[in-house]
């Protein structure tokens, strides 16, 4: 009876093993709640790092690290770097994976994919392709 038992043991560890990493590569591109965006009022992300269309790293520079992008629960952000300041409205589509940013006086606005939105951490993708990683402060 052993020897019959031991390969539906093995069987059984493979499927756990299985179900344990389809688990973890299918966290890795959720987008969350919409409030893990903004926290309880206001959440401030800051740039970790970017990439180019093609998946190549580029260069942080001082700006670039000391850049500050905040969500309001309002509907409001504000982005702060070094050079300038930006206020505006932005539209957060969870279901469709997108955000969309509108300045203040603005008749342009810019609308990124959401790959991922953790209460930790985000991954936006730009309309050509390059994306950029921040981490909640």
């Amino acid at each position: 009876m052993k020897t019959i038992a031991l390969p539906f043991r093995y069987l059984a560890s493979l499927i756990m093993l299985l179900s344990l990493f389809t688990a973890a590569c299918s966290q890795k591109d959720k987008v969350g709640e919409t409030n893990m965006l903004y926290g309880t009022e206001s959440k401030v992300w800051k740039t970790d790092k970017e990439t180019t269309a093609s998946g190549d790293k580029v260069a942080q520079t001082d700006a670039d690290k000391d850049t500050e992008l905040r969500f309001y629960a309002n509907g409001n952000f504000n982005m702060t770097s070094p050079q300038q300041s930006l206020q505006g409205k932005y539209t957060f589509d969870q279901p469709g994976k997108k955000i969309t940013l509108t300045p203040d006086g603005g008749t342009t606005s810019m609308t990124f994919d959401v790959v991922n939105l953790t209460d930790d951490k985000i991954t936006l993708r730009g309309v050509n392709g390059e994306q950029m990683m921040l981490e909640s402060e």
